[in-house]
């Protein structure tokens, strides 16, 4: 086992493996709005009502478990890097494995899920019946769509950005025909938009298996066994692993803590700053499609430089690959700046809410031009597979926020907000910073 050579990396080779991902990130939203466009056309408010709740617990679930796709990226490009063929085959087999049992996981647990998710939320009789059904309808997919992170996070590990895309597309065009077939034709409502979104998550995990079966088998030049069982079940590995996973829950929850906190602040303003406030996370949504695209590259990169153990190159494809990233950072901070009004009326026809946003409009552009820092230390320590230091910056990030949003909050009103919430973005990358000075020394 060595070190493979590495290509030399440039920015117009960095940008060409960012694009893919770009896209496919943009691609993502997209099994939202055409289930929404779908029932929204063939179904009834009913039917729309339960699909939004029935969605946002979906969402909030698999997000929890996004630490499958970011490990495996990791964990994946260090043993590429390092020519460690067998360990690429033993770690994707170990996430595929934890992705199944924890959507089988989910599955024994429908029933608590749904029980305790409707208990909370103050919906209709007739829309929580529907929503259920929505619901147990598509639960069924779990245990594909958790193991298509595990694919995902290969593909990005082995700098496959472009596979990447075809499966997300895959994904999405079979979602997009099931749903008008089952929902539309069939008139089945949102249980046929459940069923139609778990067969495409199927076909997809089935998909994505064999592609990275006929990759990893053109790769498998070494003596050991294709699926290595012993590497697989060793005991150090599964520790790393489960623990590198918890750390980036751990961390990921820290997120969605920081963003729950300020959606539920800027509701005490008021529907309508409340509506503002999410339009404007919309922009911040749609800009982080283009900062995770280099951010994901620079996990493949980093990950390849640390496991031929070669620092220059670390840092090499580190400096590209932000300089891409601050550039598009600052392009799109300026749109947002210039442009933000006609994308705000594009958004939202309301008057008030348009004025309100309109207002907020410099913060949110400030945010995504200093987000570009957390985006590529995030990428920099997922490939490093330093999870701990994640975790410990999540922690401190989001306590950061909450003891600036307390006062500035009540001092400025949604202004005071925002600006703990770009305070949030970039104590995130503050807090990195110091473990980055260490982890390119060497």
């Amino acid at each position: 086992m060595s070190a493979v050579p590495m290509p030399v990396h440039t920015r117009g080779s960095i940008a060409r493996q960012a694009w893919p991902i770009i896209i496919a990130n943009a691609a993502v939203p997209t099994l939202g709005l055409v289930d929404t466009a779908v029932i929204g056309h063939y179904g009834s408010a009913v039917d729309l009502g339960a699909l939004a709740l029935g969605a946002l617990l979906f969402n909030f679930v698999y997000w929890s478990f996004g630490f499958l796709r970011m490990a495996t990226t990791g964990f994946i490009a260090q043993a590429a890097g390092a020519g460690d063929e067998a360990e690429v085959r033993a770690t994707l087999a170990r996430s595929v494995l934890l992705g199944v049992a924890l959507g089988a996981g989910v599955l024994v647990l429908q029933w608590l899920l749904v029980g305790l998710y409707f208990g909370l939320m103050d919906a209709s009789a007739a829309v929580e019946s529907v929503g259920r059904d929505y619901f147990f309808a598509r639960i069924w997919g779990a245990p594909a769509a958790l193991a298509l992170y595990a694919f995902s996070g290969a593909l990005i590990g082995l700098g496959r950005s472009r596979t990447l895309l075809l499966v997300q597309l895959l994904l999405n065009g079979l979602n997009a025909g099931l749903d008008v077939w089952l929902a539309g034709a069939l008139h089945m409502g949102a249980h046929g938009i459940g069923l139609g979104t778990a067969i495409a998550e199927w076909a997809t995990c089935l998909f994505a298996s064999v592609v990275l079966w006929r990759t990893l088998r053109a790769r498998h030049a070494d003596g050991e066994p294709f699926l290595p069982w012993t590497r697989i079940a060793d005991r150090a590995r599964l520790r790393r692993t489960l623990s590198a996973n918890g750390d980036i829950m751990v961390r990921t929850l820290c997120l969605l803590l920081g963003f729950g906190w300020f959606a539920n602040q800027g509701a005490r303003f008021g529907d309508v700053t409340l509506a503002a406030n999410h339009i404007l996370l919309q922009l911040v949504s749609f800009s982080a499609f283009f900062l995770d695209g280099f951010a994901f590259v620079a996990e493949a990169l980093v990950g390849a430089a640390l496991g031929a153990r070669d620092p220059a190159r670390l840092r090499h494809v580190v400096r590209l690959s932000s300089e891409l990233a601050l550039g598009t950072a600052a392009l799109l901070a300026a749109a947002i700046w210039l442009l933000g009004a006609p994308m705000i009326a594009a958004l939202t026809s309301l008057g008030q809410v348009q004025a309100t946003a309109i207002a907020y409009l410099p913060w949110t552009a400030l945010y995504v031009l200093l987000s570009v820092a957390a985006f590529q230390l995030d990428g920099v320590f997922i490939g490093a597979t330093r999870t701990r230091e994640m975790r410990n910056a999540g922690l401190v990030s989001v306590a950061v926020f909450l003891l600036c949003a307390w006062p500035l909050a009540a001092w400025f009103g949604n202004h005071g907000l925002w600006a703990a919430f770009v305070v949030f973005v970039v104590a995130r990358a503050m807090a990195l910073l110091p473990y980055w000075r260490r982890l390119q020394a060497g």
